[in-house]
């Protein structure tokens, strides 16, 4: 099952301080999940002023439960950078999930 997550970091002061001292490691969960297959695509959220604010991703899944499983380890979540997170299934279009090569 694919889901469509949103996140959106705290509006305090030192949220961006949290944001970038868990950033590497969150880097790494979230490139080790793509390599298997579990992330499909991932973008910062940014303001205005290019600054970042939030998170979104489009994960592939087998269950709910096992998403829930990856937010309990998630350094953005165990960092308090995510003040609010929304879920939403959803359906990615096939030719957005396959390999693809580009001739330039």
């Amino acid at each position: 099952m694919q889901f469509l997550v949103t996140a959106y970091d705290g509006i305090d002061e030192k949220a961006m301080g949290r944001r970038l001292a868990a950033r590497d490691e969150h880097l790494a969960l979230v490139e080790s999940m793509f390599n298997h297959g579990t992330h499909l695509f991932a973008a910062a959220i940014t303001d205005d002023n290019d600054k970042m604010i939030g998170s979104v991703l489009i994960v592939d899944s087998l269950s709910r439960s096992q998403l829930d499983e990856w937010l309990k380890v998630e350094p953005y979540v165990l960092g308090k950078v995510w003040d609010k997170i929304e879920i939403k299934p959803c359906k990615v279009g096939p030719m957005f999930t396959r390999p693809h090569y580009r001739n330039w």
